[in-house]
């Protein structure tokens, strides 16, 4: 009996591990995304006097978006346009990392095969999303 309580207070102690990690991923997304947005308007309103943007991004998926905006951080040219790319790259982003995290949680330490694939197809739907142009 004691082992079966042990077990329930275990398991437990991971699933409150695991909802209070997915907690973070979220918080820690959105806060990032929103303080990237702010730097980002905030400069842009501060060099032209107005918060508008006009440039295109029809044609082109999440990496490729992600990968332009690491391509200008690479060779220093950071603008604000720059800055609110990463912060809505960082929102899309943000519920990726998540059901990741979920995934693997069910994976490596529930190792719940039906989770597991469960997550794993919604990961899946969400990779194939963000390459969708």
């Amino acid at each position: 009996m004691r082992l079966i309580h042990h077990a329930m207070k275990t398991r437990t102690a991971a699933h409150l591990a695991m909802e209070i990690l997915i907690g973070y991923i979220l918080l820690v997304g959105v806060l990032l995304s929103t303080v990237l947005l702010i730097i980002g308007l905030t400069w842009h309103w501060a060099q032209t006097g107005h918060l508008r943007f006009e440039y295109p991004i029809v044609g082109m998926n999440l990496f490729e978006f992600i990968s332009l905006d690491v391509r200008q951080i690479a060779s220093g040219s950071f603008r604000p346009k720059l800055i609110v790319n990463l912060g809505i790259a960082v929102v899309m982003f943000t519920p990726y990392v998540r059901v990741l995290a979920s995934m693997l949680y069910f994976a490596l330490v529930e190792r719940n095969r039906k989770y597991t694939l469960f997550t794993g197809f919604v990961l899946t739907a969400l990779t194939y999303s963000l390459f969708l142009r």
